[in-house]
């Protein structure tokens, strides 16, 4: 079943044409990796989908609705959560206080429902339960990676979009991140859609991956496969593969 479909999106900033013309759909439960390099047009593709950036053209929807032009809350309500790049935590807040922001957008929750989903998110980051008292600023750049994504499954989401989860991290506290990212998407049904710069990640953790360029699709397949061949080298630098 598709969850997210996009036909021709176009995003423009002034005369900067950012993504051009790009088409996928997400199946629900797939792993879907879009890679690139800078510039590529990854991070406006996603801000395009959360709602915060205005397409140029084309159309999204999520579950069959159309939310081109859906305010972000909006579109979080109805199971999208976006992770951005940097993190974005509240440094002055707790712990448990960058999470609670998350139920905001479920204002109709019950307290024990939220509770649960509290209790939920410390099970899969312990971390997160042990430092829940502290300042969020003073974690560690992994342990805000895990915070960012717990308080992204504190919306109950049924696809999350994790700009470069990796950023910044170490490899070992990379591999722990994606080991609860895949862990999570057992357990709870999940959708993901990861924004790497890299196709390293995408061809380790496999599923299927996008490779941009100069804003739009230059491929798209098993992760593993096209990590293995030649022609991702000449899409991702732009040369012609022969």
């Amino acid at each position: 079943m598709t969850l997210l479909s996009l036909t021709d999106v176009s995003v423009r900033y002034g005369r900067l044409t950012a993504v051009r013309g790009v088409s996928f759909s997400v199946a629900e439960n797939e792993i879907l990796f879009v890679t690139g390099p800078n510039g590529a047009g990854k991070s406006s593709l996603m801000r395009a989908i959360a709602g915060v950036t205005h397409c140029a053209a084309g159309k999204i929807t999520l579950d069959g609705r159309d939310i081109t032009a859906e305010k972000p809350e909006n579109i979080a309500r109805m199971g999208f959560s976006m992770v951005p790049e940097g993190r974005e935590v509240f440094g002055s807040l707790t712990v448990e206080e960058n999470l609670m922001v998350g139920t905001g957008m479920h204002g109709g929750a019950k307290r024990g429902r939220i509770a649960d989903e509290l209790a939920s998110v410390y099970d899969t980051f312990p971390i997160l339960k042990e430092r829940r008292n502290g300042q969020a600023g003073l974690l560690s750049g992994g342990q805000q990676q895990m915070l960012v994504i717990g308080r992204a499954l504190m919306t109950q989401p049924r696809l999350i979009a994790i700009d470069e989860p990796s950023l910044g991290l170490a490899p070992n506290i990379t591999d722990q991140v994606y080991e609860r990212l895949i862990a999570l998407r057992a357990e709870r049904g999940l959708t993901l859609l990861i924004v790497e710069q890299s196709s390293t990640r995408a061809v380790m953790v496999g599923g299927r991956m996008l490779l941009m360029r100069g804003g739009q699709i230059v491929l798209d397949g098993d992760a593993r496969a096209l990590g293995n061949s030649e022609a991702i080298q000449a899409a991702y630098f732009g040369y012609e593969d022969h």
